[in-house]
């Protein structure tokens, strides 16, 4: 009898299908293209994203987007990509998670406030959204009320390499007005969110979504500037299967600030998890998780009409950090005045306010380690930044951003509003910039981008021919340094200049599989 032959793209397979990841492809573009010698890069054959619930505001309208990169050379024929929604703990009075989880003195956003009423069943059941036909064309579809749900969503086959989710969500009134977008993320088990607050004129809430068939359990961790915020209570969170659980952070400790950093950890299972941060006066916007702890960080996109800039960083080990400070605009690279360097002590949070830092044109924050003795010290990092004044502002963020390795989407462009942002930190680039069919038809244009080392190239990206409706973004490394890219949407009402920024890392569409050193297909058993 034959042995089971040992198929190497099926261990790739697996290794997806159990992250719920596009495979890992972590390091620098150096690494990557070392390592690409002596593997094989094979697309990814299945894809996990969660979407957090969007909000709760009655005079809200979000607009989802999916869409998947049409790879050249792709003869795959099978393969599906749709969501479902998460189910609905939030709204049960009862603890459905145990002692940990689910409860209602605020944590779970029963008081309505958050935007938490979390796996509500969407309109029209268990139905799935946004199913993709065809790589290449996204889809898209709008919801207008309260009851737009969390959802989780896989792909596979053709569908799994670079599919992404975007929503986008505009409320017009109340405390959480302005234009509230996030990319749906891939699971996993640690995040590290810079920018988060316990202030009373913020309202901050992690949603924490579980995509698998048994409960995860959820520990949530404040450090602010004088180190770990005393918990008020539990701060373990229990998220049944299946399901997704609003947290408001100022429940958690008794201790009020406005810069600090949340560590979130899956001691079971694995999570999504994202921060919606709203401001009483100056809008909201989700607050996605920073980059892994680097010693060199990249934040891409400041607009250049920034009214204020403000740098959360966090020093997650035992040593304190000391970092430069430059920023890299669309012809060199400057030392922001005042703030040359920043001192991070380890465990504690540091907040340094930078005003308009661009000052009227467009740029990107580069934190490097400070020339000395010894290791340099990893470090998480974001920003927090406000266009407009007074009563007319909007607030966005934007965390330390891996690098492209190989390509990055985003979803959701609209024919006019959108900014793209590509920074370079060490060596020039070229980038290939692809405009995707519309939902509504159209077709797709290509350009490529020099982006010279130091610097950050702003443009408005380019659109599809004859296009209707929501078009998506890819952003395709060719040679050169590392690149860096975000992408602004703007859709200014009423005088208040709404807006939001999604940072693009590498959508992780392959994955290097090694060469075998023996073919194990010719091992029979006697």
């Amino acid at each position: 009898m034959n042995r089971t032959t040992l198929s190497l793209i099926g261990a790739a397979t697996a290794l997806a299908a159990v992250t719920g990841v596009a495979a890992l492809t972590g390091g620098s573009s150096d690494d990557a293209d070392a390592s690409a010698k002596a593997a094989t890069r094979l697309p990814v054959q299945r894809s996990t994203l969660l979407c957090p619930t969007p909000s709760s505001s009655d005079v809200s309208d979000t607009t989802y987007t999916a869409y998947t990169p049409k790879r050249d050379g792709a003869d795959a024929k099978d393969g599906a990509a749709e969501l479902l929604p998460a189910q609905n703990p939030a709204d049960d009075t009862t603890d459905p998670g145990g002692d940990d989880g689910g409860k209602d003195d605020g944590k779970n956003g029963k008081d309505g406030k958050d935007g938490g009423k979390g796996g509500q069943a969407a309109p029209g059941g268990d139905k799935p959204v946004l199913p993709l036909k065809e790589p290449g064309k996204p889809v898209t579809t709008e919801e207008s009320s309260a009851g737009a749900p969390a959802l989780i969503g896989t792909a596979d086959g053709r569908f799994a390499p670079g599919w992404t989710v975007q929503q986008t969500t505009t409320i017009d009134a109340g405390s959480g007005r302005g234009l509230l977008g996030t990319a749906c993320t891939a699971p996993d088990t640690d995040f590290w969110l810079p920018g988060v607050s316990t202030d009373r004129n913020r309202q901050d809430f992690v949603h924490l979504t579980n995509p698998d068939d048994a409960a995860a359990e959820v520990d949530l961790k404040l450090y602010g500037s004088s180190g770990r915020l005393k918990p008020s209570t539990d701060e373990a969170i229990t998220v049944p299967p299946r399901s997704t659980v609003p947290v408001l952070l100022s429940t958690l400790t008794d201790q009020r600030t406005a810069g600090a950093t949340l560590h979130v950890t899956a001691r079971t299972g694995r999570i999504g998890a994202a921060v919606q941060a709203v401001d009483q006066k100056a809008g909201g916007d989700w607050l996605p998780a920073s980059a892994v702890p680097s010693t060199s960080v990249a934040i891409p996109g400041i607009p250049k009409d920034v009214t204020s800039a403000r740098l959360i960083v966090f020093a997650p080990g035992s040593d304190d950090a000391d970092l430069k400070v430059r920023l890299a605009g669309p012809n060199n690279a400057i030392t922001p005045a005042g703030h040359e360097s920043l001192h991070v002590k380890s465990g504690m949070t540091a907040t340094i306010d930078l005003g308009d830092v661009t000052k009227g044109e467009p740029g990107s924050l580069l934190l490097t380690p400070e020339s000395g003795e010894g290791p340099a010290t990893p470090v998480v990092a974001a920003l927090q930044v406000t266009r407009g004044r007074g009563s007319d502002q909007e607030t966005a963020f934007i965390p330390a951003t891996a690098a492209i390795e190989r390509s990055a989407t985003a979803a959701d462009n609209r024919t006019k509003g959108s900014t793209l942002s590509l920074v370079a930190p060490r060596a020039s680039a070229k980038v290939r910039v692809t405009a995707s069919a519309g939902a509504g038809g159209g077709s797709p244009v290509s350009k490529t981008y020099e982006v010279k080392g130091g610097t950050t190239k702003a443009l408005e990206p380019p659109r599809p021919t004859s296009g209707k409706g929501p078009y998506a973004v890819t952003v395709e490394r060719l040679s050169g340094g590392p690149v860096h890219a975000s992408r602004m949407l703007a859709l200014p009402e009423g005088g208040v200049p709404m807006f939001t920024i999604q940072s693009l890392p590498d959508d992780r569409g392959t994955v290097a599989v090694p060469e075998a050193g023996q073919d194990l297909s010719l091992l029979n058993d006697d």
